[in-house]
């Protein structure tokens, strides 16, 4: 991940070996890491059950916040891709009822953005 990139809010792609090994404590026993993210220190990990964001807090970043999110939970979600001179996408996704995105996360164009709104697709429509 490049410090440019993390400076401006876009997240890159990390293996799921990579996530599992650092947060398989926080799954089920018949739960799979399908992708996952990282921005600077905060991750967001789509498994085959939920979404996880993880949100290292402090300077120190011992401080963390985990939310779970049933894919249930999410209501909608709509990607804006980068155009020319846009070197970015953005992923929003709204819980139950708000009328405001809950979530809004930016992905730089290493990401395959199509890739991550099939997996949220196969999993909030499915």
């Amino acid at each position: 991940m490049g410090l440019i990139d993390a400076l401006m809010g876009n997240a890159n792609e990390v293996s799921a070996e990579t996530l599992h090994k650092d947060y398989g404590k926080l799954l089920l026993e018949d739960e799979q890491i399908e992708m996952g993210f990282k921005l600077i220190r905060d991750v967001y990990i789509f498994t085959n059950k939920r979404l996880i964001l993880v949100d290292k807090q402090g300077l120190t970043g011992k401080k963390v916040d985990m939310l779970s999110l049933p894919y249930k939970a999410i209501s909608r979600f709509s990607l804006e891709t980068a155009g020319h001179f846009d070197l970015d996408a953005e992923l929003k996704i709204w819980v139950s009822s708000a009328t405001e995105p809950t979530i809004s996360k930016t992905f730089n164009t290493s990401v395959d953005v199509y890739a991550v709104q099939r997996l949220l697709a196969s999993h909030v429509l499915g």
